[in-house]
């Protein structure tokens, strides 16, 4: 089985602050890194760092080509990823002192790719081989039709979350992976479709714990019942659906440097550890990967390899 990770690539500058800032406010960072990010970018290399067999496609400017060389060297094949002659995805990163952060994009690249590249990118692909998408970069309504017609199974991140998600061809994704926000925000618009159909009133799902977590997760498989759910919820571990089947995964306690990346270190790892294991292994061991990676300062440098994990 090949992977493709068809996503974004970012350069990430990550300013450290005390708190996030607020509208009309200035404030000083008392430091600045640079790194490698873009969610498709850190999907393919935790599922490299997994030991899984695994290609990007997208698209840099010059100015990224540090993060070829950074995706090779833990074995991510990047020749899907195209070069042009503007600039790469950028991402603004605020991490404050309890290490939660905000985050501005520039597209840059990943807003560059088009539609009549799809067909090439998919070739050496087919059945039984998998497509992981995020919602970083333009037309994935149309890779997904390509994807099934080539009957590859897309696995779906839909993350960030925007009004143009209840328009793609989900009844095509074979496994979604939410984090609770999205998880709200797609049973709200799911709940909304169906009383505009109805006539009747929309449920509004708050993006909480508990119990209403557990509603959230069914609604969502009612309306795809063919499809595997994955939703994160921090430090509440990570729930399985499919059916009548729910399985939970926890994290382990360790101290918090930086949770950005966090959720694509989980869904690489979910997606190596399902080839070996039953879910609930699966679920734990991706947890395991997800809590040692929000212990580290980064996004892709903070994965953990596979000796760490397995």
């Amino acid at each position: 089985m090949k992977i493709l990770v068809y996503g974004s690539l970012n350069i990430d500058q990550i300013f450290s602050v005390d708190h996030i800032v607020q509208p009309g406010e200035t404030t000083s960072s008392y430091s600045l890194e640079k790194s490698a990010g873009g969610k498709g970018a850190n999907q393919a290399a935790a599922l490299a760092k997994a030991g899984m067999e695994v290609y990007l496609a997208g698209k840099i400017g010059e100015d990224g080509r540090f993060l070829l060389d950074l995706l090779n060297s833990y074995g991510v094949n990047t020749s899907k990823v195209a070069v042009y002659s503007g600039a790469t995805g950028q991402a603004i990163i605020q991490l404050d002192r309890n290490k939660q952060n905000s985050i501005l994009l520039y597209a840059g690249g990943n807003g560059e790719i088009r539609e009549d590249e799809i067909g090439s990118v998919l070739e050496p692909f087919g059945k039984g081989d998998v497509i992981l998408l995020q919602n970083e970069i333009p037309y994935v309504g149309a890779i997904m039709k390509k994807a099934k017609q080539r009957e590859m199974k897309i696995f779906f991140n839909p993350s960030p979350y925007d009004e143009k998600i209840s328009k793609l061809p989900l009844d095509l994704v074979d496994l979604f992976f939410v984090n609770e926000i999205e998880a709200a925000a797609l049973a709200s618009a799911l709940a909304a479709a169906n009383a505009e159909e109805s006539g009747k009133a929309a449920e509004v799902f708050p993006d909480g714990n508990g119990v209403s977590l557990s509603v959230i997760l069914d609604r969502i498989i009612q309306k795809f019942p063919g499809a595997e759910i994955i939703l994160t919820a921090g430090r509440n571990g990570a729930y399985y659906g499919f059916g009548t089947t729910r399985e939970k995964g926890d994290i382990i306690e360790l101290p918090v440097a930086d949770t950005t990346g966090a959720g694509d270190t989980f869904t690489g790892y979910y997606i190596a550890a399902r080839e070996m294991y039953a879910v609930p292994e699966a679920l734990a061991l991706a947890c395991k990967a997800a809590s040692i990676a929000v212990s580290r300062k980064g996004a892709m440098g903070s994965i953990p390899f596979r000796s760490e994990v397995f």
